[in-house]
């Protein structure tokens, strides 16, 4: 009877912990737990993240915990990795692009940011953005509405922004450096190390 006892609490427990915000999130150091205790101060909030880290300690795990504890959790969850995309389709993929603005348009196809609306756009890797691209990305920060590639009708966004990247911002800002200052400004409201 104590072994069945034991396998039933042993389901119940893997139910609920099989449902937390920080899944998959392993660590029981100081600096982990402060970590968690960011991520869960910071999620309630539409604050943009900037989550900084070396490649593979996790980033966007903090990203999905930030999206799941946060109000928009029932809404889309939208991923792009910056560096994985060619610069020259990383653009219609972000924005989305009108039928014949381009050869092979064949149809009008919404972008990830149109995706995303109403949840959370991870962009992982940001600092990999072309500067082109930065200043376009900032347009849509500060309005909150993004033009399709080959489009003129402004569509109104509701989404929260997380970054990530493995590459040291500040050193790139300004300085002739190549990432935006003014962009870094504005994906850094809340930064999570």
């Amino acid at each position: 009877f104590r072994i069945r006892e034991l396998e039933e609490e042993n389901g119940r427990l893997r139910e609920q912990t099989g449902h937390m915000a920080l899944e998959g999130i392993i660590g029981v150091s100081d600096a982990m737990r402060s970590l968690c205790r960011a991520i869960e101060k910071v999620a309630p909030t539409n604050a943009t993240v900037l989550i900084l880290g070396d490649s593979g300690t996790g980033k966007e795990l903090m990203a999905r915990a930030l999206h799941r504890l946060s109000g928009r959790a029932h809404k889309p969850f939208v991923a792009i990795n910056c560096a994985a995309i060619p610069d020259t389709l990383l653009e219609s993929e972000l924005f989305g692009y009108e039928k014949g603005a381009f050869t092979g348009a064949a149809k009008r196809t919404p972008g990830k940011l149109e995706l995303a609306d109403g949840g959370t756009l991870f962009l992982d890797e940001i600092g990999e953005m072309p500067a082109s691209l930065q200043a376009k990305l900032l347009r849509v920060l500060q309005e909150r509405v993004v033009e399709r590639i080959g489009g003129r009708t402004p569509i109104p966004l509701d989404l929260r922004f997380i970054c990530a990247t493995n590459r040291n911002l500040e050193a790139q800002v300004g300085g002739g450096g190549n990432f935006r200052d003014d962009l870094y400004f504005r994906i850094s409201e809340v930064t999570i190390r």
